[in-house]
């Protein structure tokens, strides 16, 4: 089956495989220290309202551009709208920034296995004292991530596992694989959610988690919840024009995107249960950890302090591998799909065509934190704003004014409420949003 013929099986694959992309590590890596310095839920409040406002119109926006298009993320602007040609480089930018994302996702992702390794054979909790947890677990995680060949190795294989998983193509490889994992990730979470809820303070956790702190919440709070909302959802990446390039025509979009977005912020919720009891319960809610310390640092601080300790570990970095391992494949799809279109490869062909820039670049990446972080700000800053601000005037301006009335209505065969609101989004808000996303980390 050509990629242009290629659909997702079943109704509950298209939505595993899309929930898949949209939680990933978003939620479950970003997520906690962004809620921890922006108020607790005062954070959450103004991340539900982002995606709800925002997020959303701007997802309906990808999904009615990529199953119009039927094709990869640059092909569709043209398919959409032929006469207005140069829009293909929105398109262009969007796979450019897929493929930069997949560099240190990668790297992140063989983080993952690295930990989920040591907490199986016992190596991440060798030579530790309860005395000096906190910085055992620092120079830990410092000597796994910058350990010369270590992390390299790891990164590596897991660039190996997303090959073999997209060489199997859309129904046998992505689709097959998030019908398998997706339903593991929320079982996971779930007995994370009950192991966490019977430690000794976790009702301080909990009121920390749920109780709104509006005296931390400043305009550059509001402006990471909406990025938060953004990278959540893989707005701007390609993969949402990606993936609805392979929906049925009878898929309900509107009900997709609210599917998505709420599962997304189901996931975000139970991390926030999750970590913020066990922090409290220890006494860790003043290290003062953010980003990859408070996952790779913080959290072994609090299964070391559990019985089965090996269990819970290896369950929690099981977790943040299938996180990546869904993030990844996703966003390199996005790269396939176009090398295939644009080039009229074969779907093998295409795969090893990307994949092995991919395992060049993220090795290097993986011995070198300066490129890490360069990437990670330019894609997250920069280019995931600018591919996104493109698309809602594309959609909002550009392409016939059909487009998002049909698409959402199926045709015509079904009704929907939402059209005028959304259009008005994806006009006048969204794009002034982005916009000041955009330009805060630059002034």
């Amino acid at each position: 089956m050509s990629a242009n013929n290629t659909q997702f099986f079943s109704k509950i694959g298209l939505i595993a495989a899309t929930v898949g992309s949209a939680v990933g590590l978003g939620n479950i890596w970003r997520f906690p220290a962004e809620a921890q310095a922006g108020g607790g839920a005062a954070f959450l409040i103004l991340y539900i309202l982002c995606v709800v406002a925002l997020g959303i119109p701007v997802m309906l926006a990808e999904f009615s551009l990529g199953r119009a298009g039927r094709t990869d993320a640059i092909g569709s602007f043209s398919a959409v709208s032929p006469k207005h040609r140069g829009w293909r480089y929105v398109g262009g930018l969007s796979v450019v920034t897929a493929f930069l994302i997949s560099i240190f996702y990668m790297v992140v992702a063989g983080w993952t296995l690295e930990y989920l390794f040591e907490s199986l054979t016992g190596g991440l909790y060798s030579g530790v004292s309860s005395a000096s947890t906190s910085e055992a677990f620092a120079s830990k995680m410092d000597t796994y991530i910058s350990g010369g060949w270590r992390p390299m190795v790891f990164t590596v294989f897991m660039v190996l596992i997303n090959l073999a998983i997209l060489l199997g193509g859309v129904t046998k490889g992505i689709e097959r694989l998030s019908n398998i994992l997706m339903p593991l990730l929320f079982v996971i979470l779930l007995a994370f959610c009950i192991v966490s809820l019977t430690l000794p303070k976790a009702g301080e956790g909990l009121v920390y988690f749920f109780h709104p702190d509006f005296s931390k919440v400043t305009p550059s709070v509001i402006l990471s919840a909406l990025g938060q909302a953004f990278f959540s959802l893989s707005l701007g990446m390609g993969i949402l024009i990606t993936y609805s390039s392979y929906y049925p025509p009878e898929t309900r979009l509107v009900r997709t995107a609210g599917t998505v977005s709420f599962l997304s912020i189901l996931v975000a919720v139970m991390m926030g249960i999750i970590i913020f009891p066990a922090v409290m319960s220890f006494g860790l809610a003043d290290h003062g950890v953010a980003g990859t310390t408070l996952v790779f640092s913080t959290l072994p601080e609090v299964f070391v302090r559990l019985p089965l300790t090996g269990l819970w570990s290896s369950l929690f970095f099981l977790l943040l591998a299938i996180a990546a391992l869904t993030s990844t494949v996703s966003i390199v799809e996005v790269v396939i799909r176009c090398v295939q279109d644009r080039l009229g490869m074969s779907r093998k062909a295409a795969c090893y065509w990307v994949m092995i820039p991919v395992l060049v670049l993220s090795g290097i990446c993986s011995v070198s934190m300066g490129m890490f972080n360069f990437l990670d700000f330019l894609t997250a800053e920069i280019l995931l704003p600018v591919a996104a601000m493109g698309v809602c005037v594309f959609v909002g301006w550009i392409a016939p004014k059909s487009l998002l009335s049909n698409q959402l209505t199926n045709d015509g065969s079904i009704r929907s409420r939402v059209i005028g609101l959304c259009l008005f989004i994806i006009r006048y808000v969204a794009p002034g949003l982005i916009f000041l996303v955009l330009i805060t980390p630059l002034l």
